[in-house]
């Protein structure tokens, strides 16, 4: 799925909240709450089993065990940039986990490259066996 937007999430999903922020501002950081965090309930959002268990493995420790993702930005000085930060970042997170992994195919080394690999250890071998204490006649 190639290009997840946000609005296609319901708007009874989501839960914002705003926090004073940490970090430049000056005295505008003590004053205004700037920081936004978002919490989206991941089962309202009907995903299937699979897309389900790659978010919940990429979401990590900001997925609670109710099922619920929590996303805080407060990078920036003001409201709506963080609230544009952390549309992002669940959109980004969201478009990686609807993208399956390739499946690895299982291969096979030829016969040729196994000969290779047995001559390369013998001759590591001949070599090694020569390092040995002189035999005295």
């Amino acid at each position: 799925m190639a290009g997840f937007d946000f609005s296609t999430i319901p708007p009874d999903a989501v839960e914002e909240r705003h926090l004073s922020g940490t970090g430049p501002g000056g005295q505008n950081v003590n004053k205004v709450a700037t920081a936004v965090q978002m919490r989206i309930n991941v089962f309202a959002l009907g995903l299937a089993p699979s897309i389900y268990r790659r978010l919940r493995e990429l979401a990590g420790n900001r997925m609670t065990a109710e099922g619920v993702l929590v996303v805080t930005a407060r990078n920036h000085r003001s409201q709506e940039a963080n609230r544009r930060e952390a549309i992002a970042r669940i959109t980004a997170l969201l478009e990686k986990a609807h993208h399956r992994p390739a499946r690895r195919i299982k291969t096979k080394p030829s016969r040729a490259a196994k000969a290779r690999r047995v001559d390369s250890k013998k001759v590591r071998g001949q070599i090694k066996q020569a390092r040995g204490k002189p035999q005295i006649d």
